[in-house]
């Protein structure tokens, strides 16, 4: 039996039942692999869930305003595609007439939507000829193959969707990609798996070889950057404190934060208090304490940031001060949400 039959085979008695995979409607196609996007399926489901009841519709997400959108998405990271989806459903919505492209081609043009994702909504929405190749089917195929190019290199993807197209049946292209995929995800995992009892355990070039553990080769290492994070938590008279958005491109780009110092190293209590005072010197500053004297290690995929919060008491009222409640309505990093929600 060959590989592709193999595969659908274990897929159809393996398969999970995920909301997103019974239906041939674009929307949610779209929306789940936007969320599974360097997320686990276990920890998108939710979100999928809570976004197709705000937002049943391509017009419902179009029509919402943007922080009702990061609010929603809070705590899946990776805010760009958040922002990138709703600008990506109002392009659709208003521009044409909320039918998302039938091909991978007109797919790829929309923002937010790179090879892979428009590879899924087209083979799983309309059911083209297209390989869905990511890091579950990297895995799969290189491991299988025993192909040792380097999947971080600008030719694996080139070579590994060549791969998988001469493996595509060409009557059903939608069942192979979710199978391979799911394969990767339950059976052909990154770590430690059971290759005892696994369906290619005879024709398997990495089991035969021993090279399981090594397989797939990734060689390009992420440089991380270490920021060191200073958030002030201004308290007036009225219990109310401040917050700013982050209107700079980069992390959290449109979310809101306390007001934020950021130095170079992690500061002791004497330096900070004084940047404190020089910053804000048109707040009556009454008291200025540390919330947590270790910093918290808050790790993205390409910088660690080390986070510590910094009590601030004024007399008198803080200007555009807003109090408890409120401050639990806007969107905020997950780890800003946490300190909030501890408070």
């Amino acid at each position: 039996m060959d590989f592709s039959k193999l595969l659908i085979d274990w897929y159809l008695q393996n398969k999970r039942d995920l909301p997103w995979r019974n239906t041939t409607n674009p929307y949610p196609i779209w929306l789940s692999e936007i969320m599974l996007q360097q997320t686990r399926v276990a920890q998108g489901m939710p979100y999928f869930f809570s976004f197709t009841k705000a937002f049943p519709t391509i017009f419902d997400l179009a029509n919402a305003h943007e922080e009702q959108v990061l609010k929603l998405w809070q705590g899946l990271g990776y805010y760009s595609r958040a922002r990138n989806l709703h600008q990506t459903a109002q392009f659709i919505a208003n521009e044409l007439g909320g039918v998302f492209p039938n091909n991978y081609k007109d797919l790829l043009q929309l923002k937010g939507i790179g090879e892979y994702t428009a590879a899924a909504i087209a083979s799983f929405a309309y059911n083209e000829v297209v390989p869905v190749v990511d890091g579950n089917v990297f895995r799969v195929l290189s491991r299988y193959f025993d192909i040792e190019t380097d999947i971080a290199s600008a030719s694996a993807k080139k070579e590994f969707s060549a791969l998988a197209m001469e493996l595509i049946p060409k009557e059903n292209p939608a069942l192979f990609n979710q199978a391979i995929m799911e394969f990767g995800a339950l059976q052909c995992v990154p770590k430690s798996p059971n290759c005892s009892d696994c369906i290619f355990n005879q024709s398997c070039a990495a089991l035969q070889k021993k090279k399981v553990d090594i397989l797939p080769v990734k060689l390009k290492k992420l440089k991380v950057r270490n920021r060191f994070f200073n958030y002030l938590i201004f308290s007036d008279d009225l219990a109310n404190t401040i917050i700013q958005k982050r209107t700079d491109k980069g992390i959290w780009h449109n979310l809101y934060e306390f007001p934020l110092i950021e130095t170079e190293k992690e500061e002791n209590f004497d330096t900070l208090s004084e940047q404190v005072k020089t910053n804000f010197q048109d707040f009556n500053i009454v008291s200025i304490r540390e919330e947590n004297s270790k910093s918290i290690l808050h790790k993205l995929s390409h910088q660690h940031l080390h986070i510590k919060f910094w009590n601030v008491k004024v007399n008198g009222h803080l200007p555009n001060g807003i109090n408890s409640t409120d401050l639990k309505s806007y969107p905020f990093p997950i780890v800003l949400h946490n300190f909030i929600e501890a408070k």
